[in-house]
């Protein structure tokens, strides 16, 4: 497994970091039918273009390379999220996911423009959610109007709503986020600032989002993303992004039902380093320490939002 050059006439977003070659074999072994629950495909370019309106380029990122990385860190599924350099041209997702054998599910990104049999083909083809994103500097503003009726429309198909925004921005999204009429799933905790104290205000406001909701779920994911203190050193020590752990435990052992975990691979748009998703896995245990809160974490949880129909499992 290896980052390659973008292909299809596109050139790479200057300075962008291509995904780790070599994982590591996780130390830490995960349950029977874990699920991957947030990662990507990017391309091939020259398969799939890459959308005009897109804020990077990165590089390609197969289905065959994703799936690679599965057997290699010993995850049964995946659920793909459509990324935004993809747009709202969702045919890489679904092309990962009619080949996947029923190991893949997906949640797409959609315009209101989408008909209804736009919608039961991607449905067909495994598509459980769409993604609204508010991070600025990613996509560009779409009115909250058109959100809430794509919401009202896909929630008839039994989907949910992913969201990612930052902590700084969710007093501002509170009664939209609170109005919508699925399952909503946030992408990695809401980007909370692991620097400020975990019983701050910011990390509070989260935590009251999903007490006073229960149809709000968090992805626990990404502390690469979200750590000051960084990597694991170089002598090998694997208790990596130490100071995103109290949060992700919190949420963990608070919401043990609405958690869900995934690698991000292949981790677009990190400026500092580009993590070993060996390792990624083996921070699992340091933020669902038991047995049990990491068969929800890793299993149930996921299965019973993306494979009802298997029995959750």
């Amino acid at each position: 497994m290896s980052g390659k050059p973008t292909s299809g006439g596109f050139e790479k977003t200057p300075g962008w970091l291509d995904w780790y070659s070599g994982p590591t074999k996780p130390q830490f072994q995960l349950p029977a039918n874990a699920v991957d629950a947030h990662c990507h495909v990017f391309g091939p370019g020259e398969q799939f273009p890459y959308a005009p309106e897109r804020k990077y380029t990165p590089c390609d990122a197969s289905w065959q390379q994703l799936f690679a990385l599965r057997d290699h860190l010993g995850f049964a599924k995946n659920v793909i999220v459509q990324a935004t350099c993809h747009g709202a041209d969702n045919r890489a997702l679904v092309d990962a996911l009619q080949r996947a054998n029923g190991k893949a599910k997906g949640v797409a990104t959609v315009k209101r423009s989408v008909t209804d049999q736009e919608l039961q083909a991607m449905h067909a083809a495994g598509v459980r959610g769409v993604r609204f994103n508010f991070v600025k500097r990613l996509v560009d503003f779409t009115p909250k109007d058109e959100l809430m009726e794509i919401a009202g429309r896909i929630s008839k198909l039994g989907w949910h709503v992913v969201i990612y925004f930052e902590a700084v921005d969710l007093p501002e999204l509170w009664d939209f986020f609170t109005g919508l009429p699925t399952t909503v799933v946030v992408d990695h905790m809401g980007r909370p600032d692991v620097s400020k104290p975990i019983d701050g205000p910011e990390f509070e406001l989260f935590l009251k989002f999903m007490r006073e909701h229960p149809n709000v779920w968090s992805k626990v994911s990404c502390p690469e993303r979200l750590s000051v203190s960084g990597p694991p050193a170089l002598n090998g020590e694997r208790n990596a992004y130490r100071d995103v752990v109290p949060f992700a435990r919190k949420v963990v052992e608070t919401f043990p039902d609405r958690v869900l975990w995934g690698t991000d691979w292949p981790h677009p748009n990190l400026k500092g380093h580009m993590p070993d998703d060996g390792l990624l896995v083996d921070f699992i245990p340091h933020i669902a320490p038991t047995k049990e809160l990491q068969q929800k974490l890793l299993v149930d949880n996921p299965n019973r939002l993306y494979w009802p129909e298997e029995g959750g499992k």
